[in-house]
């Protein structure tokens, strides 16, 4: 459960690696090759025997991919990992900012006299091979389907996991399995589609109320599936998982090599999700004559909108996590106060994961961490998405900020949290930045939207207080979470690059941030359900909606510059923290209970 704390790879191991890998292209007459971050499931997250990406650069970041040609190589990364891929990889590889530059751009530039650039049919959607083809148009650069050239170089690659497959409780999921496959067939019906293939793995999860074991982190098994007109499924994947898991009716169990016989077998019409399928499966089922339709995944929406069942358990895992999260708190309140008064006291970062994750663990509930928590102090917090390593382990210091961003995996729910904590007196730009950010995120918190209104719409309202002082950040505001499923859920996001209108149950975290590198990292964190307003008397006749704040946690009231925020963001602040006290405090211990009244204390006029 715990993680490890080992360096995942060495930057030294870059530059042999992409040599050998130039070779194996130039012996099959290739300039170049795409190696992204992904397997044939698309999803975000990939299994060891997957990270070719990490194999080949070092770089092991959620979201990324290297163009290696015969005289460069560019990792393509965004904003939240530039400083982490600088650290991991040697300097063979260019650090390329995306989206900013499009891969076909830097291809351009990169072969001006045209290049054959290979990639694995496997590991790219149709959307993105299709949108990088067209900004290659007439360049001279052409892509060539190939088979994966990293592999047979990867001696050592492990092997596909193999976690064990359990059925989801009913009670928890809000429906059958049954009752989901039936309105998605439904779907397929209205549209006149006779079947749809589904690649990622919690879409599957989901429709069939299963969970697995094959991914850290995320109770998934990696499977495919083609889902037909009248609720049938057929599923794809070793059946050595499923050992004392019965499927229901109507879903049947095939082995992986029986995919493709089975996707050239269909009848169309076939409903595929371009953004989502790997490009191999367009293809093949265009060989075998069958009329493709794009459209959306037809899990997808339904998943984002929680049933009664799922925010209920929602709402139960964020207590108990919220109980978790108090006791690490006043044990990190402690730990502070030692050090003022003892400088010899030590504490790591490590020492912070392995304490929070214990946290979680005594609740007896905790199936896994969320996803490996980030621990970052002072310079560390500046990188968005940093792992600490017994490398990277830093000894926290008076006058640290310490953000903290982690999560639990219960039965009932997910969650994912983030408080940014003073380590001792700070400065005066600390305090300034922190409260900005917490301005923006109560501004969120509060907001109330008519429907129809997407992320995209929302996002400026937790920047505006950083945009005033000429700050801001470099990832969305928000993303989707699942329910006992993965803590980046789609399609639903806050950031201004979604049009995907938010309804009611749909669950997103609410994380506005500041980072200075070199220096410090804020971010502050609550997840919150979408659901009705309650707007006052004399209000427009439109559908309003708001947000429910689930998690339930104090947010520390030491970096708060009181002046700085609105009568009306303190009264939301103290009435969130009357509302932490009051629902956290009988499940913490007596030592706990009494810091949570100090921590959850109205601020000051």
């Amino acid at each position: 459960m715990f993680q490890n704390f080992t360096t995942p790879s060495h930057p030294q191991d870059g530059p042999p690696r992409l040599a050998a890998l130039r070779d194996a292209l130039a012996a099959k007459g290739l300039d170049g090759v795409i190696v992204p971050r992904a397997d044939l499931h698309q999803g975000e997250y990939v299994a060891d025997c997957d990270a070719r990406l990490a194999w080949l650069t070092g770089f092991t970041g959620s979201a990324g991919f290297c163009i290696a040609l015969m005289g460069r190589a560019g990792l393509f990364v965004d904003g939240r990992y530039r400083v982490q891929a600088r650290g991991q990889c040697a300097d063979v590889f260019e650090i390329v900012p995306w989206p900013e530059t499009r891969p076909a751009d830097w291809l351009r530039a990169a072969c001006p006299n045209g290049a054959v650039i290979g990639f694995d049919p496997w590991l790219h959607t149709p959307d993105e091979i299709d949108a990088l083809e067209r900004g290659l148009a007439a360049s001279g650069v052409t892509l060539k389907r190939i088979a994966n050239p990293v592999d047979p170089l990867w001696t050592e690659r492990p092997a596909p996991p193999m976690g064990a497959v359990m059925a989801y409780p009913e009670t928890l999921a809000g429906l059958s399995s049954r009752a989901k496959r039936g309105d998605a067939a439904q779907a397929l019906v209205q549209n006149g589609q006779k079947a749809t293939v589904l690649t990622q793995p919690d879409s599957i999860c989901w429709l069939l109320n299963l969970r697995g074991a094959d991914l850290p982190r995320v109770p998934v098994v990696q499977a495919l599936a083609v889902l037909h007109d009248d609720g049938r499924v057929d599923l794809f994947t070793d059946a050595a998982k499923f050992h004392g898991t019965t499927l229901e009716d109507g879903v049947v169990l095939r082995p992986h090599e029986a995919f493709e016989p089975a996707l050239r077998s269909l009848t169309g019409p076939v409903r595929v999700d371009r953004a989502t399928v790997p490009f191999a499966v367009c293809d093949i089922l265009s060989e075998a004559g069958v009329t493709v339709v794009p459209m959306q995944d037809p899990c997808l929406a339904p998943k984002a909108r929680k049933t009664a069942a799922e925010l209920d358990g929602a709402r139960a895992a964020h207590l108990r996590d919220g109980a978790a999260m108090a006791e690490f708190l006043c044990w990190l309140d402690v730990q502070t106060q030692k050090m003022l008064t003892d400088p010899t006291h030590v504490v790591t970062e490590i020492d912070i994961v392995r304490h929070l994750e214990a946290c979680r663990a005594a609740t007896g509930s905790l199936r896994d961490i969320s996803f490996d928590t980030i621990a970052g102090s002072g310079p560390n917090g500046a990188i968005v998405h940093y792992r600490v390593t017994e490398a990277t382990n830093r000894r926290l210091s008076l006058g640290d900020l310490m953000l903290v961003d982690s999560g639990g995996q219960y039965l009932d729910g997910t969650t994912d949290i983030t408080r940014t904590i003073a380590i001792g007196p700070v400065g005066t730009l600390e305090a300034q930045c922190f409260t900005r950010v917490l301005d923006g995120m109560i501004a969120l918190s509060r907001a109330q939207f008519p429907r129809g209104v997407a992320g995209g719409h929302l996002d400026a309202l937790a920047r505006y207080p950083l945009w005033l002082a000429g700050l801001d950040y470099d990832h969305g505001t928000g993303h989707g979470v699942g329910a006992y499923l993965s803590v980046h859920e789609g399609p639903q996001r806050l950031s201004r690059i979604s049009h995907v209108p938010l309804t009611e149950g749909m669950i997103l975290s609410n994380e506005p941030g500041y980072y200075r590198a070199g220096a410090f990292g804020i971010r502050l964190e609550n997840l919150v359900a979408v659901r009705k307003a309650q707007v006052p008397d004399g209000a427009d006749p439109r559908d309003w909606l708001g947000f429910e704040t689930l998690t339930l946690a104090p947010i520390d009231r030491r970096l708060i510059v009181t002046a700085d925020l609105s009568a009306g963001a303190r009264d939301w602040l103290d009435a969130y923290h009357a509302r932490v006290r009051m629902s956290v405090s009988p499940l913490v211990t007596s030592k706990t209970r009494a810091w949570l009244e100090m921590a959850c204390a109205p601020l000051a006029a």
